[in-house]
């Protein structure tokens, strides 16, 4: 095939297996190469600079700097970049974010191997790409309050173990504003205690731990 006709591609994943197993799917097919693999956020746009790649391929949990950030910083750049999302995460906060950033596909890891290759095409030839599942999440929370900068402090007092006390001492607030903005938050979230909170906080995405 033409090297004009190849879509190249940057993967960016701090898991070496993880990594091997894209670049080894990708190098595969005959319409398809990697050409640049990068392992945080900070390597991706100085890589992305070097070889604008068609598509990118981007984890979001990464040291140094994370994949939404990476978003935006390539996107700031390079307007017209196509970038992946790739995250064992199914949240919609977090999908949001990432399609706030820049990101015009989002791919969960357990779907790789089957959704891998054709989310590469599909986003290469112009179209974005939301997993059903995703889709659906997002469009029932559309509606929702959101939780306040505030309030996500509080909520990873609480996923962090803290009592009402300490987070009040962390945060420089009395007790009685936290317990305030606790039950804020189990009301936005629709749950039943400070754990149910956490729970759904992670699932969706508004923490990540």
């Amino acid at each position: 095939m033409a090297e004009t006709h190849i879509i190249r591609v940057m993967a960016v994943d701090d898991h070496p297996l993880m990594m091997a197993g894209i670049v080894g799917e990708i190098n595969a097919q005959t319409d398809m190469r990697v050409v640049a693999e990068a392992s945080d956020g900070d390597e991706a746009l100085a890589l992305f600079r070097k070889h604008h790649p068609d598509v990118t391929l981007m984890d979001i949990r990464m040291p140094k700097v994370n994949g939404i950030a990476a978003i935006s910083s390539i996107r700031q750049e390079f307007p017209h970049a196509r970038i992946v999302v790739l995250t064992t995460s199914a949240g919609d906060v977090q999908a949001v974010r990432a399609f706030k950033a820049g990101a015009v596909g989002y791919l969960l890891k357990n779907l790789l191997r089957t959704e891998l290759v054709e989310t590469i095409r599909l986003v290469h030839s112009g179209h974005k790409r939301i997993p059903p599942e995703i889709a659906q999440q997002i469009a029932e929370h559309a509606g929702d309050d959101s939780i306040t900068t505030r309030e996500l402090d509080v909520l990873r007092g609480v996923a962090n173990g803290n009592s009402n006390k300490i987070i009040a001492s962390h945060l420089n607030i009395s007790e009685h504003t936290v317990k305030n903005h606790l039950k804020s938050i189990l009301s936005k979230l629709n749950a039943s205690d400070r754990t149910h909170a956490v729970m759904i906080a992670l699932k969706r995405g508004f923490l990540d731990m």
